[in-house]
């Protein structure tokens, strides 16, 4: 059976962050998400877990710095360092991963050093995940490598395919790198997300849920939510479905509609 968290950053906006954690249990969830972790007290988001009985299921890994950047390896590695040992200080097991940073402007990928050759810069994707998997593996922390949409969202992003984010998954053959599968992301860029998560279903740690074209919760845009995690539950699907998006109206009425979908 696949495991469901919520977004408490993108979601329940109407709240101080630290009253986030006590909503999100209220409306029955067990587990959470998080981007960043500069920006976050990690003892303070502890006892919040803890005082609120949830786990974190994810959170971002990478920050102001691309991995596909060849000049970024040295940076890119020491930064993610220190995002395994927030994670590890919170309890967090998994961490996202890009192929660019999203932080200077998150509609635009921060631009180059160079004018690399896309062969470069996924020499220079694979030379980082070479080094930074066995990291993962002596942790206990997984990553998972997230493909955006380039046609709304992330202008410029290099990983935007699920077939290229798996070929490079796979060529680093680590149990501790698998891909992000953002249905929102994907049904924008590829369509088909059905027949997607069933080609790639042993390469995918983590799915993300969102509606399109608008990125609120399910019943606000295209895509049948319903029907697409009761495929999930058919193909036995025993990841994290998280519900990462944005409320068209308020948070209450968002948590109805994913509600509606299990």
């Amino acid at each position: 059976m696949l495991k469901k968290d919520i977004h408490i950053e993108s979601l329940y906006t109407e709240l101080k962050f630290s009253d986030r954690f006590a909503a999100a249990k209220n409306d029955g969830f067990g587990f959470v998400e998080l981007w960043g972790w500069e920006d976050k007290d990690l003892p303070e988001v502890k006892k919040l877990l803890e005082k609120n009985d949830l786990k974190i299921s994810v959170m971002s890994g990478d920050g102001p710095y691309s991995m596909c950047d060849p000049v970024n390896k040295k940076v890119y590695i020491d930064y993610i360092k220190e995002a395994i040992k927030a994670a590890k200080a919170i309890g967090c097991p998994t961490l996202v991963i890009h192929s660019d940073s999203l932080e200077d402007n998150p509609q635009f990928a921060k631009p180059m050093s160079g004018d690399y050759s896309d062969l470069r810069r996924w020499c220079a994707m694979f030379d980082v995940l070479r080094i930074i998997t066995p990291l993962a593996e002596d942790e206990g922390i997984t990553f998972v490598l997230e493909a955006l949409n380039t046609v709304k969202d992330h202008c410029g992003n290099f990983l935007a395919s699920t077939a290229a984010s798996v070929d490079l998954v796979s060529a680093v053959s680590s149990p501790n790198l698998k891909i992000l599968y953002d249905a929102y992301h994907m049904y924008l860029n590829e369509g088909k997300i059905c027949e997607t998560v069933e080609k790639y279903l042993p390469y995918i740690g983590h799915i993300h849920i969102a509606d399109a074209p608008s990125r609120c919760e399910p019943g606000t845009g295209v895509i049948n939510y319903k029907n697409f995690l009761e495929y999930l539950e058919k193909l036995d699907y025993k990841e994290f479905a998280g519900f990462e998006l944005y409320a068209s109206n308020n948070t209450a009425k968002a948590i109805k509609a994913i509600k509606n979908c299990f």
